[in-house]
């Protein structure tokens, strides 16, 4: 656990360091969004190294990387944090979602060969995605204000703590040689960067970026949340009476 307290550290001293560095539009604050100077540095610094870094290996890696292949990396990885969702269905309740999950582990595990491949969707067994913050907002815990975090993206108070929560159910937690976590930890992120790369033209083009993506993810999660009743894809709307932040020279900040 050595590696996830470094992250820890990491990720608290970047925040109090960048935390005065924003400045925020003009017009009225978003009301869920009370900690929008911090988030707005935070998020700079993630643009930052997403660009220099994540962005251009992700495009490499689809790039070089055959489309079966990378399929099966994602079916790998996705079966290897399932008993996040497995547990997570418990706890909510989802008894018979629970059992099919666990049949869908056990047959993807099995018959496709650790999780490089998912006969359990052709044989029936609907993939389900769950956390720990999704079972804290079934039992009527409150999101509370939205986080940008350091390197991990978007989150909220409440989300924030279901991802330490998820991770002690995900199996690499317990393999106590530090290449493995790391190695797990880097290929997760291309996978993942790699997967979102569309909408990069969308948040480039946005006037205003880290609005877009707040609105797009606050939008997502409620979605996730109440089990897909909203429209799964709603691109947010640009705040009409915002101005995009600016900098000392008057230069707007994405």
């Amino acid at each position: 656990m050595q590696l996830n307290t470094l992250h820890l550290f990491t990720a608290v001293a970047l925040v109090l360091t960048l935390g005065g560095c924003a400045t925020l539009p003009s017009g009225k604050p978003d009301p869920s969004d009370r900690f929008e100077r911090v988030n707005r540095s935070v998020y700079s610094f993630n643009r930052a190294i997403d660009h220099a870094v994540l962005r251009p290996v992700a495009r490499a890696y689809v790039k070089i990387t055959p489309g079966p292949v990378r399929r099966s990396v994602s079916n790998f990885l996705t079966n290897l944090d399932y008993p996040v969702t497995i547990v997570n269905d418990i706890l909510q309740g989802k008894i018979h979602d629970g059992l099919s999950d666990v049949g869908r582990f056990g047959v993807n595990t099995i018959v496709g060969i650790g999780g490089l491949f998912d006969p359990a969707s052709h044989w029936g067994l609907e993939k389900h995605d769950e956390d720990f913050g999704l079972t804290l907002a079934k039992w009527g815990v409150k999101s509370g204000p939205y986080l940008m975090l350091p390197i991990l993206g978007p989150s909220t108070v409440r989300d924030a703590p279901g991802r330490l929560a998820d991770r002690f159910l995900t199996p690499t937690t317990y393999v106590n040689n530090t290449g493995v976590q790391v190695g797990y930890f880097v290929v997760k992120g291309v996978n993942a960067r790699a997967g979102v790369l569309a909408m990069d033209p969308m948040i480039d083009s946005a006037y205003d970026p880290y609005a877009f993506v707040r609105s797009a993810w606050l939008q997502r999660r409620e979605y996730q949340i109440h089990g897909g009743k909203a429209p799964e894809t709603m691109l947010p709307e640009e705040d009409s009476g915002r101005k995009a932040p600016e900098d000392d020279s008057g230069q707007a900040v994405p």
